[in-house]
């Protein structure tokens, strides 16, 4: 937020004229090289909404956000990132690209955000991304996507959010992504697309930390009983993806637009589903449970020995030796997980990723951690005091019973 106070502080400089130099005001020096009308301010450039329909020849190559939103830009040239070294922020959003083609972000290692939404694209080619190795977050949102390579975001190992909502996606590839690796990957939002099958047991094999954040609400999927448990029990396990969008979570009684139906409200639709079609698809969670203040250890079960083990901790931090940012965690060199003393914050769902040549990279092992207040052991001095009490109360009274003369008016009623 700070930039956007310095921006809003640069525009609102009162407008001087030069012959008013002196005690009353100045006339501030315009940064080298800011493009006419663009906004320039110590790294950040911004030339939004000027109807540009290429991008200026000469811009500041100190800028490390550079925002070329809301114009009519076309087209990109191969290398035209080359004078940016610094570049951390890239947006192109509300623009009329339709294509993006090789070599356009090869210079651009060092990007975390880039935003391409609400263009005009129609596919993305296995080279367009090239050379983003660093990227964190990709917007892609509105577009007019119908095709994906199958290597399409291959290389952006860094990558933890990808949105591709409000496209014309039909199909969309579960098993490898289509070339991105599942390690970082926290969110992937592909609602409002046209996905007509997207099959339960691809789904299952995701990572949790994935399943949390897959967005696939507003889709036209088929009222498929696997799919239907899957979502359910996902719902039941409070998965914030399904439950945050349940009333748009829809499919298709039959081949038929007008045959659609909510997922969770219309219940006779699926009463003929049997329960025991989703068993197998996925592996429950281990159900742990922990003292607070004990130590805990996690192994990574794979069925296949691997070569990188990695967890997520329920703080969604990914953990790899030697362990966690604040060292209450460690990762162990056999891939093992260690907590020396457990405390509330450790508690959720901890995912263990295992990775190796003949691993898929969705090879998990899930452990559910509930942590609980150690019980407070009763003091042994009150325990005996209390009871040594209660015994000389109830000999007094046995006492008095039997030798204490009753009063003159119980007398009289015993007679």
């Amino acid at each position: 937020m700070a930039w956007l106070v310095l921006l809003g502080a640069l525009l609102c400089l009162p407008r001087v004229g030069v012959g008013s130099l002196g005690a009353e005001g100045f006339v501030p020096s315009a940064p080298h090289n800011c493009p006419y009308k663009c906004v320039c301010a110590a790294d950040l450039l911004s030339c939004t909404g000027l109807g540009l329909q290429e991008v200026p020849a000469a811009l500041p190559a100190a800028a490390t956000d550079l925002d070329l939103s809301h114009n009519a830009l076309q087209r990109l040239r191969p290398g035209w990132l080359t004078p940016f070294a610094r570049l951390r922020a890239l947006h192109l959003g509300h623009n009329e690209l339709d294509v993006l083609g090789r070599g356009v972000f090869t210079n651009a290692s060092g990007l975390r955000l880039l935003d391409l939404s609400s263009n005009e694209l129609r596919a993305l080619g296995r080279h367009d991304l090239e050379g983003l190795g660093a990227l964190e977050r990709l917007l892609l949102f509105n577009n007019r996507l119908a095709h994906l390579d199958e290597h399409a975001f291959r290389g952006l190992g860094a990558l933890s959010a990808l949105y591709l909502g409000c496209n014309e996606l039909s199909s969309f590839s579960f098993h490898h992504l289509h070339g991105l690796g599942a390690t970082h990957l926290r969110t992937l939002d592909l609602s409002s697309n046209r996905l007509g099958r997207i099959p339960a047991t691809a789904l299952a094999a995701l990572p949790a930390f994935l399943k949390n954040g897959l967005y696939l609400h507003n889709n036209p999927l088929p009222c498929d009983c696997r799919l239907y448990q899957l979502l359910r029990r996902w719902h039941q396990r409070g998965l914030s993806a399904v439950s945050d969008f349940t009333r748009e979570y829809t499919c298709l009684a039959f081949k038929v637009p007008a045959s659609r139906v909510r997922f969770f409200e219309h219940s006779r639709v699926f009463e003929n589903c049997s329960a025991t079609l989703a068993q197998g698809l996925e592996r429950p969670e281990e159900q742990l449970h922990v003292q607070m203040g004990r130590s805990l250890r996690l192994r990574c079960n794979t069925s296949i020995p691997a070569l990188r083990v990695a967890w997520v901790s329920p703080k969604q931090e990914l953990l790899v030796a030697p362990g966690s940012q604040d060292g209450s965690i460690a990762v162990l060199a056999d891939g093992s997980l260690a907590i020396s003393n457990v405390q509330p914050w450790h508690e959720g769902l901890f995912v263990c990723l295992a990775v190796g040549p003949h691993l898929h990279h969705n090879q998990t092992h899930e452990y559910n951690v509930s942590v609980h207040s150690p019980r407070p052991e009763p003091e042994a001095f009150n325990t005996g005091f209390t009871t040594l009490l209660g015994c000389a109360v109830g000999l007094v009274l046995v006492l008095l019973y039997l030798f204490a003369p009753p009063c003159p008016g119980c007398r009289r009623c015993y007679r």
